[in-house]
């Protein structure tokens, strides 16, 4: 009964996550569009593809024991390709001056990951307690920087009392996996799956409460924008009928 909840756990966390890491497919669809990344920020993406490489070398043989932890090596491998991604248009996207951003951020973890992995993979031959304790404690301080990484957002969503740049689909689909990758590392007892989530859950409650708290302000900023657009439409438009008038006269 034990091995069937944590599967079902397993298997609903990894439906969160991925529905987590495809979230910002929006934003992004909304950066091609206007060819520009405007007010968004790269660095969670950055963040979420260290940890998604952190976690699965963490699930894969060479640090585990086995296949114990493969679910972990399902989701984060689909959330390298996702996170990947998103790294890769922002960056075709960015001002040259972003580009740079990119450029000295992207470099360095990904040189973080490859000497943890290289360190974790001949340093300790077959003491898989030594791995799992070093590429573990690592991605666990990543996962804690990812899951804090949108309190940046956060701060701009209470100055700008706007969820513009926070939408409801990631808060959500973030706060769901935190709880259930919660659940499933308490189950299987180790404290790097369960440990990021202890920071995770309350921010994605944190998340889910701005939104409800700014979302009218928002759809009341909009309807005051449209207004005043309509408004000036109207003004131009009489504009236009008097020119008209004067000329005809």
């Amino acid at each position: 009964m034990a091995e069937i909840l944590r599967l079902v756990i397993a298997v609903l966390g990894n439906a969160a996550s991925v529905a987590l890491y495809a979230a910002p497919m929006v934003t992004f669809k909304r950066v091609i569009r206007k060819k520009s990344t405007e007010e968004f920020s790269c660095i969670p993406y950055i963040i979420g593809l260290l940890n998604c490489l952190f976690f699965t070398w963490y699930g894969l043989p060479v640090v585990s024991y086995k296949w114990e932890n493969f679910p972990l090596v399902t989701v984060n491998g689909v959330g390298i390709v996702l996170e990947l991604s998103y790294v890769l248009i922002y960056f075709c996207y960015a001002s040259s001056k972003g580009k740079v951003k990119v450029a000295m951020t992207v470099i360095p973890v990904l040189l973080l990951f490859s000497v943890i992995a290289l360190f974790s993979a001949f340093a300790f031959h077959d003491d898989h307690h030594r791995k799992k304790l070093l590429v573990g404690s690592v991605g666990l301080g990543v996962s804690v920087a990812m899951y804090g990484s949108p309190l940046v957002v956060m701060k701009k969503v209470i100055q700008s009392k706007s969820v513009e740049f926070m939408p409801l689909p990631l808060s959500m689909c973030s706060f769901l996996a935190t709880v259930l990758w919660l659940i499933y590392g308490l189950l299987i007892r180790d404290i790097f799956v369960a440990g990021p989530s202890l920071v995770g859950t309350p921010l994605g409650i944190l998340q889910l409460v701005l939104y409800c708290k700014y979302r009218k302000a928002s759809v009341v900023k909009e309807a005051t924008k449209g207004d005043m657009e309509k408004a000036n439409l109207e003004k131009e438009d009489m504009k236009i009928g008097k020119v008209e008038i004067n000329v005809i006269n």
